[in-house]
């Protein structure tokens, strides 16, 4: 067996035994306020922090281009609460003219 199968192997195993220990919780814990309120933010968390991760890095360089400039358009077109379909147009424009212009359009 090579190393990539036992990696997907111990991987998938590693998931089941998460998913148990997530059912076997005593509805008790999961009911507590304060639990309750943080399991709601995590999803916005992990998404804010994937997103932080492409716009911010090239492997493993911090960088500032034209996907943090058009993250930061798009935040403050969400902000305005401006429509949706409005806010990925600004921020792909922005970051297309910031590429071009970098690129010496």
């Amino acid at each position: 067996m090579s190393g990539l199968w036992l990696a997907v192997l111990l991987g998938s195993l590693g998931c089941y035994l998460l998913k148990v220990a997530g059912l076997s919780v005593p509805a008790a814990w999961v009911e507590h306020p304060v639990v309750a309120r943080v399991v709601d933010f995590v999803p916005a968390a992990l998404l804010a922090a994937l997103v932080a991760v492409q716009a911010a890095t090239s492997g493993s360089a911090l960088v500032v281009d034209g996907r943090l400039a058009g993250l930061v358009v798009a935040a403050v077109a969400l902000a305005l609460r401006a429509p949706f379909v409005v806010v990925l147009l600004l921020a792909g424009l922005t970051g297309a003219g910031v590429h071009w212009l970098g690129s010496g359009g």
